[in-house]
């Protein structure tokens, strides 16, 4: 087995309420990606392999931070239909969409525990197959030879956390509130498993002056 190096997409657009108009990074989420590039290239890290999910916020992600050639893409990293499963809920009567950012707080565990339960009625896809295929993916790219690293999103990267810690559903969401734009996740396999031993790491924005640039949403 090989290691994986999952990192966050830079800042989107946080004032999307929809998919289509959230993926796209903004221009600190390019700033974010570029320092972390640095940050990889100053410490000589060593990736073999690069892998991006097919959402527009990954392919430029990766490519700001100068990974632009023999990037596998796989749909299988992307991220969950957030704002389809809100909507979706908003419109059962269930549980009504935040107005201002910070209410997502909130909002996302009662997604996650409603999805979870199958309390929703059609959603993009289940709770289940979305587990499913970030487990199937991981495991392939854990096959393969050589250091990984894989831009994603924080919801891919909190249930890898549910799939090495046995997370439950709670517990995944405040992970996933947690987890920083451009941040580094690292599985290493012990004992043929995958294990994290670094989580969101942003040591390319530890300097004060990009202190700033430390964002979750």
């Amino acid at each position: 087995m090989s290691h994986i190096t999952l990192v966050r997409h830079g800042q989107a657009n946080t004032e999307a309420r929809d998919e289509a108009s959230y993926d796209k990074l903004s221009p600190l989420g390019h700033r974010q990606a570029k320092w972390l590039g640095a940050h990889l290239r100053s410490s000589q890290a060593h990736h073999p392999r690069v892998y991006a999910g097919t959402l527009i916020r990954h392919a430029e992600t990766a490519a700001s931070a100068g990974f632009t050639a023999d990037v596998t893409r796989d749909a299988r990293l992307n991220e969950m239909e957030y704002f389809a499963l809100s909507q979706a809920l908003e419109d059962q009567n269930v549980l009504p969409i935040p107005q201002a950012r910070e209410g997502f707080v909130d909002h996302l565990p009662k997604v996650f525990a409603a999805w979870a339960a199958d309390e929703i009625e059609n959603p993009p896809e289940s709770w289940r197959d979305f587990e499913t295929r970030v487990s199937a993916a991981l495991a392939e790219i854990a096959a393969g030879d050589g250091p990984a690293i894989v831009f994603t999103s924080g919801g891919v990267i909190a249930m890898a956390m549910r799939l090495s810690l046995g997370l439950d559903t709670l517990g995944m969401a405040r992970i996933t509130l947690g987890i920083m734009n451009s941040s580094m996740t690292r599985l290493y396999p012990i004992g043929g498993h995958l294990s994290p031993v670094l989580f969101n790491a942003t040591p390319h924005l530890e300097d004060p002056d990009r202190h700033h640039a430390q964002t979750h949403l």
